[in-house]
């Protein structure tokens, strides 16, 4: 028995609903161990918005062959449904199946098979992935806590929570089955935990199993899509223009997954409608979300598309279980990245479902009790309706202008689809009919009503933002600004557009206030103070009491972190004077009424704080924790109880039950549902540190101190700092000097307490190396490069011998502060420390390149260190790449056939294009040796990429250099009919040179072999043509002003070491230039052109190539 039948098999058959925990075997692909070293990758863009990882470790290495491994899994079940959650991965559901139907609704994956395509590395196919607080979720390869949860009307809820690193967003879902209710229903909660806004997105993420007969079904008043960012539109469902690249203009139904052959995404424009699904109209079974869309306007597909390049996908994701898609479903948001606020403390929740259905065809309506569809040919009218419940009696209804056509009563069930077919007089048009299912009771099920045809515009895509001394207004700089960090935008700089609005406008309150925010993420408390109190001074110039209170509740935050908290208090309270501030005002009062051990104030403040976020689950802790103080023991535990009834992972209160109760059970599920997870202890050891409750602060951080290991070091550093408050010197500096001694692997500080807690263990010792050495690593990541310097240089002075230290100062030399020498000498220096860290290893290597480093002397350094080179595919690719570069096209041949390459995110079509360039070159090595027919072979299997590249070839892929010596060996042999076929396909393709910035773009050598394939086919004209567009081309570019695209998706080449554009653009200018005087044979000039290639980039593998024609 397969897998997938053996997991589905039921063991429910009546209204119930079961839930438990199971551990199951499942083949998995193991992941390498976390990347020890900090990645912080500051220009990486991924899905249209920044990349950046820290302070999550990354993993870079996938097993090549599974093995069976245990996991521990929840099942919940009732009469329709079977589902598997699995909190270990992400708190993702893995397996969804429709037992009426008998078959896995969503797709279920039957190996655990991950690529490294999700933002910290790992990421696998399949389920239902639950993406926030940006896509795709950091950990979505993680753990997770979670809970289950049964009720009294029957139903079971599993719970599953986090607290995410990057934001601190705490974020939690309950998946719940009803008795007798064929969905699942999803509870979201998203939580600020910070006294600072955040952003967040959530996209749940199902995939379902696709063919030649799927469909996705979107509303039927949806008529265009967006792609990423906004930043092209399509017609839907009938594309008719060139979207991806494809051109549609035939007009193409791309809601088919048979119809789009390449990678590709679209969201829909507004909707009235709250549904959208998926239909298989083979097996008559679909996939439907239903979700309030005021609330939930996200509505996306996305697919790898069907030809080889998607079906590589599928190889790379599953064993046998083939291609799917992903139907994405967005909250607060529509389009990615698309980014709503979270207030200081602020929960935004949501309900969302996820149903099976049957035999309705393409949905016109739906809510979470029924599904209707009605189609229309000639007089007849077809009905199709379709429940998630048992309704008796229910009555369906069909009006024409108001005349009642067809008024049925029936039972229907999720057990079978109820159809209606009538005739009508006349001409029957749309818009007249409505349809409703209403419940014996009269409550509307569903209906459905279609709109009055009309030509709908199509929306413009989105524009760039303009750069800052280009914007005429002050608005338009702040909110410019303010959209790029709401965005998170990838390589623009917000502060940019701040500063520039200061310059016009120094007392500006809005770019005041929004600079000091920035600055207070950063950690940079004491530089942010000044422009709240600038933007202060502008609100008050006139009058005392402003409309506005956010620069003076900023001011307190800025203040208390500087540890003034007199002044802080002050700030605080006029901000509450604006109810705005109210809720994180009174909150952050009542915790300095608690430092200053004033608890009866404490209370009275925390009740106006809980007055206006009755959700604050830091409020809601703090309350518990006054009333313990004042011995209100009974009120406290009531207060908890509903506290957790809220939130059931409010840690806070159940620590506080704990110290109420003394009971040991109560510290058991407490220490159950942490799981021993050192950043959560932080985290909430933190809430008590701001109040000042050190003795909460400590005994709670030592719960985890106490299960003993490696602990993390900023445990430690944050217990040294705890006991120095409290008075506790001497203690205090046994846990720094345990803190000093801990393992170092992994420890990325990223809360801005953490910036006080090391200050504060340097100012007890100077010369602790590493507390320099993770300050520093907060700094670098926080784009606060001057104060990363100084940390790490501080830390080698007191210890040269971490290596890690020394390859953080390079990144810091070359890509910072343009010192090449000083960055190769601290790589180098970090190398030779750890000769076993091949991440180290393949920066050192990438640096050589960036330096010019001679081939020869690269290679015999890779094979020196052999065991590190293979270790990682990036490296082994470059191995493979000199070998090309040093001619030695058999050798990389037959390395590139040895090896299962496993693609990489910002890896894509490298490894193919060494695979072209070894069989290309050795195909011309065969043509000059006259082995013609060996050329064809070698030439011929270009055509579809080996399997164990990992990739496959993207539909129109310009191959004119292999189509041209296909031509000129079948015209050797004498095959005219041949030659002259690829000569043909030789000569086609885009005719215009361009940047040739991504992996899919037209390179421009291509064009060069258009017009060497026109010159063989005895036109000499049109080859011209081609070689002149070339030359001019790179005479009218070369000195363009060139800045990253707006736009970008993907920026492999600057993930280390910083690239230089205009460099780059004056390279691929002269290169453009060298081919089309080759062309011409102007041969002097091309070697000229080739040559200032080389100098200025001697790994350009064209320029090489190339240069030997000219000889």
């Amino acid at each position: 028995m397969k897998l997938k039948d053996l997991l589905a098999q039921s063991t429910v058959d009546t209204p119930i609903v079961r839930c438990w925990e199971e551990d199951v075997l499942l083949p998995t692909y193991e992941t390498g161990e976390f990347e020890k070293n900090p990645i912080f990758l500051e220009k990486r863009v991924y899905q249209g918005s920044s990349g950046v990882v820290y302070p999550y470790p990354v993993i870079e290495k996938i097993a090549d062959q599974p093995t069976q491994k245990s996991w521990h899994v929840v099942f919940i079940e009732n009469q329709y449904i079977k589902v598997m959650i699995m909190p270990e991965l992400g708190g993702r559901i893995q397996m969804a199946f429709d037992k009426v139907k008998q078959r896995h609704f969503v797709y279920f994956n039957q190996v655990i098979k991950p690529a490294l395509v999700g933002l910290t590395g790992p990421w696998i196919s399949g389920g239902i992935e639950f993406n926030w607080p940006q896509h795709h979720r950091p950990s979505t390869y993680l753990p997770t806590d979670f809970r289950l949860e049964e009720h009294a009307d029957g139903s079971c809820t599993v719970w599953v929570n986090e607290v995410e690193r990057m934001f601190r967003t705490k974020g939690m879902a309950g998946f719940t089955l009803y008795p007798d209710k064929a969905y699942i229903e999803i509870k979201a909660q998203l939580y600020n935990r910070t006294p600072f806004p955040q952003t967040f997105l959530w996209w749940a993420n199902p995939a379902v199993a696709v063919n030649d007969d799927y469909q996705s079904v979107f509303p039927p008043d949806v008529n265009a899509v967006f792609d990423h960012g906004k930043r092209d539109v399509s017609s839907f469902p009938i594309a008719t223009g060139v979207y991806y690249k494809m051109d549609y203009s035939a007009g193409v139904d791309i809601s088919r997954y048979k119809n789009i052959p390449v990678p590709t995404s679209y969201m829909a424009i507004k909707s009235k409608y709250d549904f959208v699904g998926g239909y298989e109209n083979d097996s008559q079974g679909g996939l439907l979300h239903v979700a309030n869309h005021h609330v939930s306007p996200g509505k996306k597909q996305w697919t790898w598309g069907n030809g080889e390049f998607g079906k590589a996908w599928d190889r790379n994701l599953t064993e046998e279980d083939g291609p799917y898609i992903e139907l994405m479903t967005g909250m607060y948001c529509d389009n990615q990245p698309d980014f709503t606020w979270l207030q200081p403390y602020e929960e935004k929740s949501f309900t969302q479902y996820f149903m099976p259905y049957q035999g309705v065809g393409v949905v016109k309506n739906a809510t979470k009790d029924a599904l209707i569809n009605l189609e229309i040919q000639d007089q007849e009218v077809l009905i199709k309706v379709y429940t998630t419940g048992s309704f008796p009696h229910a009555v369906l209804t069909l009006q024409q202008n108001g005349q009642t056509r067809l008024c049925e009563h029936f039972d229907i069930s999720p057990l079978a689809v109820k159809e209606f077919r009538l005739t009508l007089p006349g001409q029957i048009k749309a818009e007249e009919l409505k349809l409703s299912l209403c419940s014996a009771e009269g409550r509307e099920l569903v209906g459905y009503q279609a709109d009055k045809p009309e030509i709908k515009p199509i929306p413009d895509p989105a524009k760039a933002a303009q750069e800052p001394k280009d914007i005429a207004s002050m608005e338009q700089l702040y909110l410019t600004g303010l959209h790029l960090e709401q965005y998170r935008h990838a390589t623009y700089n917000p502060a940019d557009y701040y500063l520039e609005g200061l310059k016009r406008e120094p007392g500006d309150v809005r770019c005041n206030n929004a600079m000091g925010l920035l600055l207070m993420r950063k950690g940079q408390f004491a530089k942010a103070e000044p422009y709240f109190r600038q933007a202060i001074a502008t609100l008050t110039e006139r009058n005392p009491n402003p409309y506005d209170g956010e620069p003076l509740y900023n001011l307190g935050w800025s203040l208390k972190m500087q540890g003034r908290y007199e002044e802080a208090y002050e700030q605080f309270f006029k901000a509450c004077w604006n109810a705005a501030w109210q809720d994180a005002g009174y909150f952050n009062i009542a915790q300095i009424d608690l430092m200053q051990q004033h608890p009866e104030t404490a209370l009275e403040n925390i009740e106006r704080s809980l007055i206006r976020n009755w959700h604050n689950h830091k409020a809601r802790a703090l309350k518990a924790a006054i009333l313990r103080k004042l011995n209100h023991t009974t009120e406290a535990l009531a207060w908890i109880e509903d506290s957790l009834a809220i939130d059931a992972f409010n840690m806070g209160c159940r620590y506080e039950k704990y110290l109420l109760t003394q009971q040991e059970t109560d510290l058991d599920e407490l220490k159950t549902l942490m799981r021993n997870w050192n950043h959560g202890y932080i985290e909430y050891s933190l809430d008590y540190a701001e109040a000042g409750m050190w003795e909460e602060a400590i005994s709670f951080l030592q719960l985890h101190e106490q299960e003993g290991g490696d602990i993390y070091p900023m445990v430690y550093y944050a217990l040294g700092y705890y006991t120095r408050q409290s008075g506790q010197t001497e203690k205090a500096k046994a846990y720094y000097n345990k803190a000093s001694q801990a393992n170092p692997a992994y420890c990325f500080p990223n809360r801005i307490e953490e910036v006080v807690i090391l200050e504060s263990a340097l100012a007890a010792n100077p010369a602790d190396a590493k507390a320099s050495y993770y300050l520093g690593n907060f700094w670098y990541g926080a784009r606060q490069y001057e104060e990363a310097v100084k940390c790490w240089e501080t830390s080698v002075q007191h210890d040269d011998s971490f290596p890690t230290v020394w390859r953080n100062l390079a990144l810091a030399y070359y890509n910072k502060l343009g010192q090449t020498e000083r960055a190769l000498q601290a790589m180098e220096k970090a190398f030779a420390l750890d000769q076993k860290d091949a991440r180290v290893f393949m920066e050192l290597d990438q640096l050589y390149k960036k330096l010019g480093v001679s081939h020869t002397q690269r290679l015999e350094k890779l094979k020196r260190h052999m065991s590190l080179t293979e270790k990682r595919d990036d490296v082994y690719l470059e191995y493979i790449t000199l070998n090309n570069m040093l001619g030695n096209h058999l050798e990389a041949q037959q390395d590139l056939a040895q090896r299962k390459f496993h693609p990489w995110e910002g890896g894509e079509g490298k490894v193919p294009g060494q695979y072209l360039l070894a069989q290309t070159e050795l195909a011309k090595s065969a043509i000059k040796a006259g082995k013609y027919q060996e050329a064809i072979d070698l030439l011929a299997a270009t055509t579809e990429y080996p399997h164990n590249l990992g990739e496959g070839k993207l539909p129109g892929a310009q191959e004119n250099d292999i189509d041209y010596y296909r031509g000129i060996a079948y015209q050797a042999l004498g095959n005219q009919e041949k030659s002259e076929f690829y000569f043909r396909k030789a000569s086609e393709g885009l005719s215009e040179p361009a940047p040739a910035i991504y992996y899919n773009d037209q390179q421009p050598d291509k064009i060069f072999y258009q017009g060497l394939a026109w010159e063989a086919l005895g036109n000499p004209e049109n080859a011209r043509k081609r070689f002149n567009k070339l030359i001019s081309y790179g005479e009218k570019h070369l000195f363009d002003q060139v800045k990253i695209d707006y736009f970008a998706v993907s920026l492999p080449d600057l993930l280390i070491w910083e690239d230089d554009l205009q460099k780059r653009n004056t390279i691929h200018c002269y290169y453009l230039m060298a081919l089309g005087y080759l062309g011409l044979k102007k041969y002097d000039e091309a070697k000229t052109y080739f040559d200032k290639v080389l100098k200025m980039d001697i790994n350009h593998q064209g320029a090489h190539i190339h240069r030997k024609m000219c000889e």
